[in-house]
């Protein structure tokens, strides 16, 4: 895992874009095509507005997917992560090829699953962008997470850390309007990625980021389990890195 601190979020924002969007024009040039996974959340906000000022990649060979998605919440809702991402970036990159919405209100959540787990398996993954969760979480696998499921996405549920995060962040007005389950991109996915850009920020993912980075891969801290990825690369603002 490499480390790279930048002194405010806006420089974190630009480096960790810089290096992911050379990653995707690099898969660009190699194969014609990039496939990508965005996360959403205050993590995300300075890396993909700075993604989207890539003028320089040939977003029309982009396919997208996202990491997860809360189940039950419409789309309306500000918290919602597919509004999140039309918003923050379908929006400033109308070319891109492809983006696979994760839908939580489906009918039939396991038809939905089986969906994006078809599509994501006939793809490799060029690129993730992520964070890490004040409880460690990847994605919304929050701990003990589950290192050996081999589906792309499953459905999983919110533990209490996970969602007190979501309500801090000032996402929901009380902790019970925070879902309990979401559909959620699993390790092993994202350890099939090429490169892993994370980009954390704020002294309240301080613990986690040092659990993360300097102890013994477990499932207890889920984002540990990056320390074992080839081409993963942290982005840090200063608060969140004062363990290290």
């Amino acid at each position: 895992m490499r480390l790279s601190v930048a002194p405010d979020q806006h420089a974190l924002g630009r480096d960790a874009a810089g290096l992911g969007g050379t990653a995707i024009r690099e898969a660009i040039a190699a194969r014609g095509h990039a496939s990508i996974v965005l996360a959403t959340g205050a993590s995300q906000f300075e890396m993909l507005e700075a993604l989207c000022q890539r003028t320089d990649i040939d977003w029309s060979r982009v396919t997208g997917f996202h990491l997860d998605e809360y189940i039950n919440l419409p789309e309306t809702h500000p918290a919602s992560f597919r509004r999140y991402l039309r918003e923050r970036f379908l929006a400033h990159v109308p070319a891109i090829g492809a983006f696979h919405l994760i839908d939580g209100n489906a009918a039939d959540l396991r038809r939905e699953v089986d969906r994006l787990n078809g599509l994501i398996d006939a793809l490799a993954i060029d690129v993730v962008f992520a964070g890490i969760g004040e409880n460690g979480h990847l994605a919304f696998n929050d701990p003990p997470a589950d290192f050996d499921a081999r589906d792309g996405f499953k459905v999983v549920a919110l533990d209490e850390a996970c969602r007190r995060q979501q309500l801090g962040e000032g996402w929901f007005a009380t902790l019970d309007a925070v879902p309990d389950q979401a559909i959620s991109m699993t390790i092993r996915q994202i350890m099939r990625g090429h490169c892993v850009v994370l980009s954390v920020s704020g002294e309240r993912k301080a613990a986690a980021v040092r659990d993360a980075v300097l102890q013994p891969v477990t499932p207890l801290c889920p984002a540990s389990i990056l320390q074992r990825h080839p081409n993963c690369h942290l982005f840090l603002d200063p608060p969140a890195a004062k363990h290290l």
